[in-house]
């Protein structure tokens, strides 16, 4: 390196994104392609397992991933091709938020709407893919100083890694020495209506904390699926939490008498790899529909915004269909029964990150899915409720 290249903004230089000083942390794995890097949030193995296109696009997004390295740079460029989920060829390809940390405090977002098509709807789920353009984010104006740097991606997009550069060189982080969260959960947790990654919940929990997440949460597929299991199973994990619920509901997946034998199967299973890791499984949050009510879940079709109405009654609940109600109750007496024999198994009912006297003065956009508001005060309240001095992971 020269002399002008350590000191000329204009300069840049190429910081590789494997065997060298970059970190990608939040991912599973990382698969290589032609180009560069696929951080994926799924097992190798339960990867080919995949049930559907709808799955397989939740799973490829790229929630709680990001780059870790210290540097001294002023200017960070990176080059990325997302692939979106969206419903048509032609629609308007939305924009997505890379956001930059330095020391713990976020200083910059860069959007991009540019990237390949994964074109899917529900009323046609044989999804495909449109070949689009790769894009460059660039962070400037960032301090002379050593930093320690965090670029998270969006979690809307799945994102291939092509090239990493600054206008100083890249160095490793700071190695991790605080508590691994592992966290699985729906499109609540994945972040779905949150307008950025740094607002979905989890991420505003583990930053609120100081722990270090990796999300395993799949819109619309936290479904107790044992490919999602096994892969909690084999990740590394000081501590663990599993919230569950919605999307069962949502398509009226299970009946009560499968839904306690998978939620049994889907804890031995984290159990198999983490026998002794405090584990905390998570109840629904409040939502309106179903509450009393067995799903599915729809759209109304009396108004033309997305508004969610259930399609069941509160007498199939009778009949073994499953409300959130059922549900909460069920999770809290399995969990009651396998404590006396795992200690570091707990429970948190989700009306505590957010409840109907919440769901009053802060409703829902789509009476589902929480927005900035709501997605930012079940973190905080997470993070005091799970990490905090009496916090049900810290036990």
């Amino acid at each position: 390196m020269t002399r002008e290249a350590a000191t000329d903004p204009s300069i840049l230089i190429d910081a590789p994104l494997e065997g060298g000083a970059v970190e990608i942390r939040g991912a599973i794995r990382v698969e290589r392609t032609a180009r560069g890097l696929l951080p994926r949030r799924l097992g190798a193995a339960q990867w080919e397992q995949i049930p559907d296109d709808f799955m397989l696009a939740a799973v490829s997004q790229s929630a709680g991933i990001r780059l870790a390295f210290r540097t001294t740079a002023t200017v960070i460029e990176l080059d990325v091709l997302a692939t979106k989920m969206i419903e048509s060829e032609t629609a308007p390809m939305p924009d997505a938020l890379y956001e930059l940390v330095v020391d713990g405090e976020l200083v910059q977002a860069q959007p991009s709407s540019a990237g390949n098509r994964f074109v899917f709807t529900f009323e046609r789920p044989d999804a495909y893919v449109v070949a689009g353009e790769a894009d460059t984010l660039r962070f400037t104006g960032l301090g002379p100083d050593p930093k320690d740097v965090e670029l998270w991606l969006p979690y809307s997009d799945e994102i291939e890694l092509l090239a990493l550069r600054a206008d100083a060189p890249v160095e490793p982080p700071a190695p991790v020495t605080t508590l691994r969260w592992l966290h699985h959960g729906s499109s609540i947790s994945h972040g779905y209506a949150a307008t950025r990654t740094s607002r979905t919940w989890p991420v505003t929990a583990a930053r609120a904390s100081g722990v270090e997440l990796t999300s395993v949460a799949f819109s619309g597929n936290a479904m107790l699926d044992q490919l999602t299991a096994r892969t909690m199973r084999d990740a590394p994990a000081d501590v663990i939490s599993v919230k569950v619920g919605i999307n069962i509901v949502n398509g009226d997946q299970m009946r009560l008498r499968v839904f306690r034998t998978a939620v049994h199967g889907f804890l031995d299973t984290i159990r198999d790899g983490h026998p002794d890791a405090p584990l905390l499984v998570i109840s629904p949050i409040f939502c309106g529909p179903v509450e009393e009510s067995a799903g599915p879940t729809i759209q109304d079709p009396t108004r033309s915004d997305l508004w969610t109405i259930s399609a069941g009654t509160p007498a199939e609940v009778l009949e073994g269909k499953l409300s959130l109600t059922v549900i909460r109750a069920e999770l809290l007496r399995i969990v009651g029964e396998r404590s006396r024999t795992d200690a570091n198994l707990h429970y948190l009912d989700g009306l505590r990150l957010y409840g109907a006297d919440d769901n009053a003065r802060m409703p829902m956009p789509d009476n589902l899915h929480p927005a900035d508001d709501v997605q930012q005060l079940m973190g905080q309240r997470f993070a005091r409720l799970a990490f905090g001095p009496d916090g049900l992971l810290r036990r």
